[in-house]
C-alpha cells in the first residue's frame, strides 16, 4: 500500500505525540507511526511521573520550554478533564560533607542562579529548615542547602501520551501502531517512509525515535546517542510517618558524581508507596537488549545506597520496580536538528533523561517548523554543529 501525507512523525512517544497532536490541530494531514502501541513501557515515558520545575538546573536554554509546557499541559487539562501535572513542590537539595557553597557544578546552586536569572518563585532552605519543613531528610548535614519551588512538582507521562495521542485522532491524524519502518530516503521533493506495511510519501518528516533514534541517525553521528539502562523502585512508607500528601518531589544530592543524586516523588494517597531513583551513565545498552527486570540486589542495593539514613519514613520493602531506557548525548544535551543526510526530516530527542517536561512545548515548535521551517523557541543549541570535530 502506498499513501500521501503533508507530514510522518516517526515515533510515539513523549516528542512523537506532541508533535502529532499539534500537528493535527493545525489541520496538517499528518501520519504518526510506532513500533509499539504507546503509551508503552518499552522505552523512556513511562513509570508513572515525571518530574517538571521551571528552574532547570541542566541549563538556562531549557527555561523557555518548560514554561511553554507548563501552559500546554493545562490547555490540555482544561480540554480533557484529565490531571496531567501536578504543582506538588520542587525541593532540590544538597547535603554532603563534600559540599562546597561556592561550587558552579552543584546542581542545587545552578538551580538556584537560575531562578534568580528568571525570576521564578522560590525559596531557598538553610539545613534548619529543611528539616523542619520536610522531616523526611531530617539528617541533613548543617551544611545543606535546599531550593524550594513551590510551581514545580510532576508530570503522569503514560497520561500525557494518551491524551495528546486521542485528540490528535479526533482532529484527523492517521496512527499506524504495532508498525516498524524498515526505510527511509528522500529527495527534493519529499520523503519516503517504508513500513512493514506500506509505503508513505510525505513532504516533511519528523525522527522521533527515542532509544531507536541510533539507527536512524546515520554515520558517524550515531556514535553520539548511548543507550543506558534506568531502574524506578515504589518503596512501601511507614504508614506512621506521615508522608503522604505532605512530601514533594524531589532531588537530592549527597555527594559527587551521578551516583550520589537520586530523585524522587510525593507518598501519594492510596499508593502508600514513594517512587524514588536514580540515573546511570556507566553501563550502556540497546533498545534491543535491556534487561527490563528489576534484581532483588539491585532494590536491596537501592535502598542501601540511596534511601536508608538519608530519607526518613519509608521502608526498605519493594513494592513495585521498573526499568526503562535514557538515550544520552555526550554533553547530556538534546539534539534537535535538521537531518544530516536526509532532506526535508527533522531529528529530534536523545533526551539524555530529562526531555518529558519539555516535550509539550517541543512538540508546538517542531509542528512550527514542519509547517513553515522555523520555530518561536530558539532550538540552536540543540544543533549537532556543537559535535563538529569531535566524531570519530
Amino acid at each position: 500500500m502506498s499513501e500521501r501525507c503533508e507530514v510522518v512523525v516517526l515515533g510515539l512517544g513523549a516528542m512523537g505525540a506532541a508533535t502529532v497532536y499539534q500537528l493535527a490541530k493545525a489541520g496538517v494531514n499528518v501520519v504518526g507511526i510506532d513500533r509499539h502501541h504507546p503509551p508503552h513501557n518499552l522505552g523512556s515515558s513511562h513509570g508513572d511521573t515525571r518530574i517538571t520545575r521551571l528552574s532547570v538546573g541542566e541549563g538556562a536554554q531549557y527555561v523557555p520550554i518548560v514554561r511553554n509546557s507548563h501552559r500546554i499541559w493545562r490547555e490540555l487539562e482544561a480540554l480533557t478533564g484529565e490531571s496531567l501535572f501536578e504543582q506538588s513542590g520542587l525541593l532540590v537539595l544538597t547535603s554532603s560533607a563534600e559540599f562546597d557553597p561556592e561550587d558552579p557544578t552543584d546542581f542545587t546552586l545552578r538551580t538556584i542562579g537560575l531562578a534568580q536569572t528568571y525570576g521564578i518563585e522560590h525559596e531557598v532552605l538553610p539545613a534548619e529548615q529543611i528539616r523542619q519543613r520536610f522531616p523526611q531528610f531530617a539528617n541533613v548535614h548543617d551544611s545543606a542547602v535546599g531550593y524550594f519551588e513551590p510551581g514545580g512538582g510532576f508530570v503522569r507521562p503514560e497520561r500525557c501520551i494518551d491524551v495528546q495521542l486521542k485528540l490528535a485522532e479526533q482532529q484527523g491524524a492517521t496512527l499506524y501502531k504495532g508498525e516498524t519502518v524498515t526505510g527511509i530516503s528522500s529527495n527534493e521533493e519529499g520523503v519516503t517512509v517504508t513500513t512493514d506495511r506500506r509505503t508513505l510519501f510525505a513532504n516533511k518528516l519528523v525522527i522521533s525515535a527515542g532509544n531507536w533514534n541510533g539507527e536512524w541517525l546515520g554515520e558517524p553521528y550515531e556514535n553520539l546517542l548511548t543507550v543506558y539502562r534506568q531502574k524506578l523502585f515504589w518503596f512501601e512508607v511507614d504508614e506512621n510517618a506521615g508522608l503522604v500528601g505532605h512530601s514533594p518531589t524531589f532531588i537530592f544530592t549527597h555527594g559527587r558524581g551521578d551516583d550520589k543524586i537520586n530523585y524522587g516523588f510525593p507518598a501519594l494517597p492510596g499508593e502508600s508507596s514513594m517512587k524514588i531513583a536514580t540515573a546511570q551513565y556507566h553501563t550502556a545498552t540497546s533498545a534491543q537488549a535491556i534487561d527490563r527486570t528489576v534484581s532483588a540486589a539491585e532494590a536491596r542495593d537501592m535502598f542501601e545506597h540511596q534511601v536508608q539514613d538519608r530519607i526518613a519514613g519509608v521502608t526498605s520493602k519493594v513494592l513495585k520496580s521498573a526499568v526503562c531506557a535514557y538515550t544520552v548525548t555526550p554533553d547530556r544535551h538534546f539534539i534537535i536538528d535538521e537531518h544530516p543526510s536526509l532532506q526535508h526530516t527533522l531529528f529530534v530527542s536523545a533526551c539524555s533523561g530529562h526531555g518529558f517536561k519539555h516535550s509539550a512545548a517541543l512538540g508546538e515548535a517542531f509542528a512550527q517548523w514542519c509547517m513553515r521551517g522555523s520555530t518561536d523557541l530558539d532550538l540552536s543549541s540543540f544543533s549537532l554543529k556543537r559535535f563538529e570535530g569531535k566524531l570519530s
